[in-house]
């Protein structure tokens, strides 16, 4: 089944700002503010960024993939959708 990349992508997103932690290595990394996160949510850019993200580090991609109940290669593939 493939599921919708936007959706994994803000499922995604969820776990990622469950932990503060991680939020602010996220943030910093893509160089988003809470605010332009908020506001570009919906945007695949931002959505990309979610997923490039988690694929950079192969724990959290793990870990993220667990939480949606998927294997972490959908993850890696949602991103490869997106730019569809």
């Amino acid at each position: 089944m493939t599921h919708d990349p936007s959706v994994l992508a803000l499922q995604a997103l969820a776990w990622i700002l469950s932990d503060e932690d991680r939020a602010q290595r996220f943030l910093a990394l893509t160089g988003l503010t809470p605010e332009s996160l908020r506001d570009g949510v919906t945007d695949r850019v931002v959505q990309g960024a979610v997923l490039d993200f988690l694929c950079a580090h192969e724990p959290d991609l793990v870990a993220a993939a667990e939480m949606i109940g998927i294997e972490p290669g959908e993850l890696a593939a949602a991103r490869e959708r997106l730019d569809r």
